[in-house]
C-alpha cells in the first residue's frame, strides 16, 4: 500500500460520503485580482487535475465523469456541489449551467497508437459526439471549447479522425486549431497531447493570440492535418521555460525495493545493449516498461533522465519499473503512486484514494497540471476575457 499526500486510503469512499468534506486548497497558485472568474464546464473530468490547472483562472460550474473510483478523488480535492457522477448519455445540455469554456479530455483508448486505433466513431472515444450533443443542447453555447486526447487523433489513419471533428465543430460555427504540448517541457515525463481549441466563429480572436503560421506547437503531423481545412487557427502559445527537474529529484528513495528474487528476474529482462548504457550511465534511476519482442518479454529502458508516458495499470506491461543505482548495486521497483502523481505535476497535497491501482490509473489517465494551466494561462483565460469582453 502506498500513501500520498495525506490521504491514500485501502477502500475509496462513496462520493456522497465526501459531500461534507471541505476540499484541498491549492499551494503557491499565481496571484490574482479579486473578481469573478469565469465558469467552465469539464467533461470526462477523472480525478481533477483540469481543474486543479484551471482553478486561478476558471470557476469549475460543473464536471462529470462515469467512474466512481475517479469520482471519489475528485470530490475529496474540489467537494461535490458541482459534480454529477453517471454516464454522459444521460446528461442533457438544458440542464446545465451557462459557462465561457467547455473542456473535454475524452476517452482515448479507441485513438492511441498503442490500441486498435478502432477510431474517433468508435465506443469509447466516439463519446466525444454526446459532449458536441450536449453543446448542441444548450440554449447559449460556451464561445471556447477545448478537446484533449492522444497524438492518435491527428496522427492516426492520415488525420482522418481530426478532421472528422474538425468539420463537426465548424459546422456549428467555431473555428478551430489544434496544438501538441508535451509534458516533458514541464515535467520528467514524456507525455504529448493534442490540445483542439475552438472558438465561436463571430468572435474576434487578439493578434498576439494567433501566430499565422506554424509555432512550436505545431508538429509536422499538424501541419499535415491542417492542410485545406476551413476555419483553421494557428494558436500562439509561448514556450515555456527549461525544466529543471529529472526523473531522480521526484523520486521517492526510502520506498521498498522489489525481493532479490524478483529484481534478477527483472533485471534480466534487460536486453544488453541496454545492460551496458545502465552499467556506463551516470544517472540513478532508468526507467522501463517491460514489452514483448520476438525473442520474448524484455524490459526496455530509457537513459534521458525522463520517464515513459505514464499509463492506466491493467496489465502487467502497463505500470512502469525503476532501476535504480546505489553503492554500486541495482534495485528494482514499480513506480510508487506518489511518484506517478509528481509525474502529473500534482502537489503534494492533492488527495488520492483506493489501492495502488486506483491511484495510478487516477493519474495515469488525467492531463498533467502543469500543462493545462499553461495553456490556461497564455492562451485560454485571455481568449475568454476577449470574447467575453466582446459580448458584454
Amino acid at each position: 500500500m502506498e500513501q500520498l499526500g495525506m490521504a491514500f486510503q485501502e477502500e475509496s469512499p462513496d462520493v456522497e460520503v465526501l459531500a461534507h468534506q471541505s476540499s484541498a486548497e491549492p499551494q503557491n497558485l499565481p496571484a490574482l485580482e479579486r473578481r469573478p472568474k469565469p465558469a467552465f464546464l469539464e467533461f470526462f473530468a477523472g480525478s481533477g487535475l483540469v481543474a486543479y490547472a484551471l482553478r486561478p483562472y476558471f470557476e469549475a460550474a460543473w464536471a462529470n465523469d462515469i467512474c466512481q473510483k475517479k469520482a471519489a478523488v475528485y470530490a475529496i480535492n474540489h467537494g461535490t456541489n458541482h459534480f454529477r457522477l453517471g454516464s454522459i448519455a444521460n446528461i442533457k445540455g438544458t440542464d446545465l449551467p451557462a459557462a465561457s469554456l467547455s473542456w473535454a479530455s475524452f476517452p482515448c483508448q479507441d485513438l492511441s497508437l498503442a490500441g486498435q486505433t478502432a477510431g474517433i466513431h468508435a465506443e469509447r472515444s466516439g463519446l466525444v459526439w454526446e459532449w458536441l450533443r450536449i453543446i448542441d443542447e444548450m440554449p447559449v453555447k460556451p464561445p471556447v471549447l477545448v478537446a484533449e486526447n492522444v497524438i492518435g487523433l491527428v496522427s492516426a489513419h492520415g488525420g482522418i479522425h481530426y478532421r472528422g471533428l474538425h468539420s463537426a465543430l465548424r459546422a456549428r460555427d467555431y473555428r478551430v486549431g489544434a496544438v501538441v504540448l508535451d509534458a516533458v517541457h514541464w515535467l520528467p515525463q514524456s507525455r504529448p497531447r493534442v490540445f483542439v481549441i475552438a472558438v465561436k466563429g463571430d468572435a474576434e480572436v487578439p493578434t498576439k493570440l494567433q501566430t499565422g503560421k506554424p509555432g512550436w506547437v505545431h508538429p509536422q503531423m499538424i501541419i499535415s492535418v491542417s492542410r485545406g481545412l476551413e476555419g483553421w487557427v494557428w494558436w500562439n502559445v509561448p514556450r515555456p521555460l527549461q525544466r529543471k527537474q529529472n526523473l531522480q529529484d521526484i523520486i521517492e528513495w526510502e520506498a521498498k525495493c522489489d525481493e532479490p528474487r524478483a529484481a534478477k528476474h527483472n533485471l534480466g529482462l534487460i536486453p544488453a545493449h541496454h545492460r551496458k548504457k545502465l552499467n556506463e550511465t551516470e544517472l540513478l534511476v532508468a526507467p522501463g516498461y517491460k514489452r514483448t519482442r520476438k525473442n520474448g518479454q524484455v524490459l526496455e529502458l530509457r537513459f534521458d533522465g525522463v520517464a515513459g508516458c505514464l499509463r492506466t495499470p491493467e496489465g502487467g506491461s502497463s505500470r512502469q519499473f525503476l532501476i535504480l543505482k546505489r553503492d554500486g548495486k541495482l534495485s528494482t521497483r514499480l513506480l510508487t503512486v506518489r511518484e506517478t502523481a509528481r509525474l502529473m505535476g500534482a502537489p503534494e497535497s492533492f488527495k488520492l484514494l483506493g489501492s495502488y491501482n486506483d491511484g495510478y490509473k487516477a493519474m495515469g489517465d488525467g492531463v498533467a497540471v502543469p500543462v493545462a494551466s499553461w495553456l490556461a494561462k497564455t492562451l485560454l483565460s485571455p481568449l475568454v476575457e476577449a470574447v467575453n469582453g466582446q459580448s458584454a
